[in-house]
């Protein structure tokens, strides 16, 4: 997290599968963030499971908690100032709904990539082994991933590059009073 805090921050949530770019696209936004001293936080689904969720599995009840306890504190850090960048999976439709409703200044990004280039990318090798049936419920083999309906921005990153799709979240922020310029 960086220094200066804004009044009520906004919330840029990256919704996408595995290896759409969800992580590369938030970290070059948080640089032009951390550039122009404005108080943000980026909150990754794989540090964050480790440190609010080690608990929880992957069933649809404990991914709705993991979203849940994610809300929390994402609402803790938009209430002061700070813009979060929270790239998660967040496969499905009722928990998107949930962020709509508890999170001010939500934004959606969705970062839109065919599967069959996230598993070409898949350089944890999740794929490899979802579909080797060693991977229970993995979104966009064994569990749904439900397309959004109304993301405020679509990213299609098997179009163009990281640099790019970053560049139109940074107009997003900027649209949304976050100064960028």
């Amino acid at each position: 997290m960086s220094a200066m805090p804004l009044g009520n921050g906004t919330i840029v949530w990256f919704v996408g599968l595995s290896g759409s770019g969800k992580s590369t696209i938030s970290r070059i936004v948080e640089r032009q963030l951390r550039e122009r001293n404005i108080a943000h936080a980026v909150l990754d689904g794989d540090e964050l499971r480790q440190a609010l969720s080690p608990d929880l599995g992957f069933t649809y009840q404990d991914r709705m908690q993991h979203i849940r306890r994610t809300i929390y504190m994402t609402r803790l850090l938009s209430r002061n100032g700070v813009v979060v960048l929270a790239p998660l999976i967040t496969p499905y439709r009722e928990m998107r709904e949930e962020c709509r409703r508890e999170l001010p200044s939500y934004e959606e990004v969705y970062v839109k990539c065919p599967l069959d280039r996230c598993i070409e990318r898949d350089v944890k090798g999740l794929y490899r082994k979802a579909i080797a049936g060693q991977i229970p419920r993995f979104t966009g083999i064994s569990d749904r991933f439900d397309e959004p309906d109304h993301p405020s921005l679509v990213i299609e990153t098997d179009k163009e590059t990281p640099e790019e799709s970053a560049s139109r979240v940074v107009r997003l922020l900027r649209d949304r009073g976050v100064p960028l310029t």
